[in-house]
């Protein structure tokens, strides 16, 4: 039989901390690459020969819980036991204050139930005292005896301006020590939403928000959301790279590839929400990717898979790539004509279909 072992209450620390560790280099040896697409290459934008823009004039800048950000780039959630973790956060913290985008980080499940922060901790934010950082917890939790002081320790222990609470039942499925009891959450989440300090954002893991779920959390009180969809880290793959049996990969491999792409998740949970914070995640690798999901929405863009290996290599390395990536975003406006984010999320878009060599 096909189930979870092993579990009492919950998982102990070293338990938790082995399966981050496994989860990290699963996606570094490549066995986390979506087999599916995002969408977002469907999105062809109608190029303007004419742009009566300067390209270094160009405005990037936005607004994100309160607070003004240097471009609509957010990176997201990292997996990683403390091992890695630590040094990883460190490099990302202060490459962000740097290019003054904002940081999420991974689940900070370990640091409440065990002894080890992986760097979260207050010194994250000496290293980027300028720019939002984000807690994170999983929803699931929410029905294993977490609340409002699990989430307010998250908080305070990194001075967060806003608690993730991120989704993952597909991962959680397929494991075999997953948390698999999701009753009840929605209320859940929004009565914690209603008795935190701080702003809840719901985001999946890489699977999608449909419009129903979205409708239903904004209902609740939500107001920020990050859609996660398919395209990106694929985490039926993650499991079953790791599974302990031939039945559990045989289970987990069958659902690679599932889920909501990126580019309909977006515009998903923008009808579904008109007046929410759209994050678009999933599968973002280029600036050009980041134009096409603002195009269909999304208020800004996350990216985690795709800068892990630079941040790894540190500082220099990473601040190099995230160049690139605005780079490649301020290019994509220059050529739809854009001077800004709000002309960008106007530029024209060329016919569904329209083939890029006819």
């Amino acid at each position: 039989m096909i189930g979870r072992q092993g579990r009492g209450s919950g998982a102990k620390a070293g338990t938790l901390t082995s399966r981050k560790e496994q989860h990290l280099d699963a996606v570094l040896a490549g066995k986390a690459s979506a087999v599916t697409t995002t969408g977002l290459e469907a999105v062809r934008f109608e190029h303007v020969a004419l742009p009566e823009v300067s390209w270094e004039a160009i405005n990037l800048s936005t607004r994100f819980l309160g607070r003004p950000i240097g471009a609509p780039l957010l990176i997201g959630s990292m997996t990683g036991g403390p091992s890695r973790a630590a040094q990883i956060n460190r490099t990302l913290a202060g490459v962000c204050q740097a290019l003054r985008i904002p940081l999420a980080v991974g689940s900070q499940r370990v640091m409440i139930e065990g002894d080890r922060d992986g760097g979260l901790d207050r010194g994250l934010r000496r290293i980027a005292p300028d720019i939002p950082i984000l807690a994170n917890l999983g929803a699931a939790q929410l029905n294993r005896g977490y609340g409002r002081d699990q989430a307010l320790r998250a908080i305070e222990a990194i001075d967060a301006q806003a608690l993730i609470l991120h989704l993952n039942p597909l991962q959680e499925a397929v494991q075999p020590e997953g948390d698999r009891d999701w009753r009840g959450l929605t209320d859940k989440i929004g009565e914690l939403a209603r008795a935190l300090p701080v702003p809840v954002i719901v985001k999946e893991v890489g699977a999608g928000l449909s419009a129903a779920v979205v409708a239903r959390l904004a209902e609740a009180g939500i107001g920020i959301f990050d859609v996660a969809g398919a395209g990106g880290t694929d985490w039926a793959r993650v499991e079953a790279a790791r599974a302990g049996s031939q039945a559990e990969a045989q289970v987990a491999a069958c659902f690679a590839g599932w889920g909501i792409p990126t580019a309909t998740a977006i515009r998903m949970a923008r009808e579904a929400a008109p007046k929410a914070t759209v994050i678009g995640s999933g599968g973002i690798v280029t600036g050009l990717d980041a134009a096409r999901a603002i195009r269909l929405g999304a208020d800004l863009v996350s990216m985690a898979g795709a800068v892990l290996q630079a941040a790894l290599e540190g500082p220099d390395a990473l601040e190099q790539h995230l160049g690139i990536v605005l780079a490649q975003l301020r290019t994509a406006c220059f050529c739809t004509g854009s001077a800004d984010l709000a002309q960008l999320r106007q530029a024209r878009l060329l016919p569904a279909g329209t083939e890029p060599y006819s």
